[in-house]
């Protein structure tokens, strides 16, 4: 093989092995991945000196993905701190985190992303830019790439709702307790702004390394691009064009599931065969079953829960789609027919509670007034009883938790350990992108510390004054925890696009320390939870200004006003509509059933109110669930070996921490939202990319950003439309409902037993 060029589509393959093995990559490293000597001898003769030079010449990238779409040049003079970027960035932020949480306490909780915003802000920003007389910060010249960033920065800080709301909410709906504006809003910005301050210590393993791709920014990056630059010898329609088309072609048919034909929304046509049947149902149904050759052609449906599959590599996808048919199509159902822990007494998947007869769970029943756990109560009571998916849900949680650990000491522990000598010596061996970012002032550390303590400061403040309950060590446990997963978590996010949740350990380990206080325990978690997931979304937009090339001292400030003006907005929406709806989050049946904050306070009430030692105790038929937590930290040891000994097999594609952690979504999330979710993530990452590989370069992302923002966009309309008319669908067999035995049901489910147990009582059937 002497004298034999490496061909571009070895060279891709090289690459993609890459991003698979979870491995850096650097032009003198590719000969690492080729394990064989004919292979090595291959490459080292494949004219390694002109694959060096190109490297050198063009200083791109190593990862395709990022090539595609992320410019490898830089104008360090265009204006950044411009009245344009600071008008628009509040009032895109005020936008969303008000859409997003009027919508969050909804049946289907729709999440309008920040790609809405890249749309709007543009024609914004190129009217003021024509507008606004010349000057250095009201107009200094035309809007620009990074001034576009900074405001989809701020909206990337907003559009998740803030975590704490969910205390907030079942304190007021389902604990009758209030803790008034000011303990609720320095309850928000407190746990939203903590994990700021973890951002800035995990730059240098996180942010600067190639290797961390965050996939989620590329769809950002290429509709940003699409917008501000003209693509060179192109062929087709360009890139803004191709957003045009999509975002048409997704805002007319949204109205399809959502206004003219819902069924298609939920369409579970196997239990037309015979809807009387109640395995049948529990097996096809869409809204509360296993959904079984059931569908969904409703893009909100599909993106609500799991984000957008465009932007997800085709191994993650698989991975996650081997997991959830392996336990939501085979595990959960062997569990439920032979009638493990009393499973046919209850739904087969359900996030609601149960007495011991089959009976709906009242947790007034054995709290005192101030909401703590009358044991003798409980006695008479209890115990308490969940449904099997449920059950099987935490414990691969329990797993996950240990295998995140496990799997990063393996694949990564060398790589952090370099970094962090890099971070040391500064000896670092940088991409271009982050050559390119020597330009700019980096923001000191001390800037993020200052931002983590006066945060933590002000918790312990909270939790003193007003009624939580949670001592000063438990805040203190609460945010170590953060401390010791952010990074291995961050590295399966930035490789993987999914993130694996802290929700599990830290409700585990307050319910062991302090059982019996349900407000305690969820506040617990939240510090502990929502501290990492914040900190992660910090670095991903970090990611996304290393990328652009955004000062990063205008990245601070933007993520920090972001982040305040949000949490705002969040608690007075939030308090409008808890005090204006009648039966919010209440009622089973109607709009406002608020599935988000209906788990979360199922939670509270397991690892809260009654605690892990009795759930998951010895004398709890739930006990085995223990056991996973040794299983997880073991599975990975034999996939590492097997790997090092054939790097080149299929193994290799096996992701375990994102396996066990892929229905970390389910409940709120259904089967439905999975199936559809995986097959058009594969349809897209994989089909596409490998077949027509031109066209998923030019126009995937792009089509990932025109399908979010048109579903969306027609969503709202479509609810103002409902809202105004009072029409909210037409009366034929597309739409309305259906009703048997008083069951209401989404007639295009047509399983109206797809929630009753094996008496065929319907606990969770009623839709209105």
């Amino acid at each position: 093989m002497t004298g034999t060029s490496i061909t571009s589509q070895e060279k891709r393959g090289y690459e993609e092995h890459y991003i698979t093995s979870d491995t850096v990559v650097s032009s003198e490293k590719v000969e690492d991945f080729l394990t064989t000597s004919v292979e090595k001898e291959h490459y080292l003769s494949s004219d390694r000196a002109s694959v060096e030079q190109h490297a050198e010449d063009e200083e791109d990238s190593p990862i395709e993905e990022v090539r595609a779409v992320v410019s490898n040049t830089d104008d360090p003079t265009l204006p950044v701190y411009t009245f344009r970027v600071v008008l628009l960035g509040l009032i895109f932020t005020c936008f969303l985190s008000f859409v997003n949480q009027f919508f969050f306490y909804r049946d289907n909780p729709l999440v309008v992303g920040a790609l809405v915003v890249q749309l709007i802000s543009y024609p914004c920003g190129k009217f003021m830019e024509k507008m606004i007389p010349k000057s250095k910060f009201w107009n200094p010249g035309p809007f620009n790439l990074k001034e576009h960033v900074l405001i989809v920065v701020m909206a990337n800080c907003s559009y998740n709702t803030a975590y704490a709301i969910d205390i907030i909410t079942i304190q007021r709906i389902f604990y009758k307790q209030n803790m008034g504006w000011g303990g609720n809003l320095l309850l928000i910005w407190t746990t939203q702004l903590i994990g700021f301050g973890m951002a800035g210590a995990l730059r240098q393993f996180l942010v600067y390394p190639a290797s961390m791709v965050w996939p989620a920014n590329l769809a950002t990056i290429s509709l940003l691009r699409s917008l501000h630059r003209k693509d060179d010898n192109w062929t087709g329609p360009s890139r803004y064009r191709m957003f045009l088309y999509m975002f048409g072609a997704m805002w007319l048919w949204q109205w399809f599931p959502s206004y003219f034909w819902p069924i298609l929304g939920a369409f579970s046509w196997v239990c037309w065969i015979n809807p009387h049947n109640r395995v049948l149902s529990q097996v096809t149904s869409v809204n509360y079953g296993m959904g079984l050759l059931g569908f969904s052609l409703d893009w909100s449906q599909i993106v609500s829960y799991l984000g957008n599959p465009l932007v997800v590599p085709a191994w993650a996808i698989a991975n996650i789609a081997v997991a959830f048919v392996l336990v939501a199509w085979i595990i959960c159902p062997a569990l439920y027919y032979n009638n493990v822990w009393d499973a046919q007494k209850f739904p087969i998947m359900t996030s609601k509670l149960f007495r011991t007869n089959g009976e709906r769970w009242d947790n007034s029943k054995v709290l005192t007034a101030d909401n703590i756990l009358d044991e003798a109560a409980y006695a008479e009571y209890g115990p308490l009883r969940m449904a099997p998916f449920f059950v099987l849900n935490y414990g691969i949680g329990f797993a996950g938790i240990t295998c995140i650990l496990v799997h990063t000491w393996l694949y990564h522990g060398k790589e952090i350990v370099q970094r962090f000598r890099e971070s040391r010596t500064k000896e670092n061996s940088d991409d271009i992108h982050m050559k390119l970012m020597r330009a700019y002032p980096e923001v000191p550390h001390w800037w993020y510390a200052l931002i983590f303590f006066i945060s933590l400061g002000v918790s312990f403040a909270v939790i003193y004054v007003w009624p939580i309950y949670l001592p000063w060590w438990g805040l203190i446990l609460a945010v170590a925890i953060p401390i010791i997963f952010t990074l291995p978590i961050g590295i399966i996010n930035a490789i993987t696009n999914q993130q694996p949740g802290l929700n599990v350990i830290t409700e585990l380990i307050i319910g062991f320390a302090l059982p019996g206080h349900p407000i305690a325990n969820v506040t617990f978690k939240t510090y502990g939870y929502i501290s990492m997931a914040q900190a992660l979304t910090f670095v991903s937009d970090l990611k996304l200004g290393h990328y652009t090339k955004v000062p990063p001292r205008a990245m601070f400030w933007a993520q920090v006003g972001g982040t305040f003006l949000a949490g705002l907005i969040n608690l007075v929406t939030g308090t409008w509509l808890m005090d204006t709806i009648p039966d919010i989050c209440v009622a089973d049946s109607g709009v406002w059933t608020c599935p988000n904050a209906a788990v979360f306070y199922s939670a509270s009430i397991i690892w809260g109110t009654i605690g892990p030692k009795e759930m998951f105790g010895p004398s709890s038929p739930y006990n085995s669930m223990l056991w996973l937590f040794l299983v997880g930290a073991l599975i990975p040891f034999p996939f590492y070996f097997y790997t090092k000994k054939y790097p080149n097999s299929w193994v290799k594609y096996v992701h375990i921490p994102l396996f066990l952690n892929a229905l970390g979504m389910m409940p709120p999330a259904m089967p439905s939202n999975y199936v559809m979710w995986c097959s058009v993530g594969l349809l897209f990452m994989y089909l596409l990319r490998r077949y027509r590989h031109d066209w998923w370069v030019k126009y995937n992302y792009v089509t990932a950003a025109g399908f979010d923002c048109g579903s969306s966009i027609a969503t709202l309309i479509i609810f103002g439309v409902q809202t105004g008319s009072g029409v909210s669908s037409f009366d034929w067999w597309g739409s309305g409902y259906k009703v048997y035995d008083g069951i209401d049901y989404i007639a295009g489910d047509n399983c109206p037993l797809g929630g009753a147990n094996a008496s065929n009582i319907c606990t969770i059937c009623a839709k209105a």
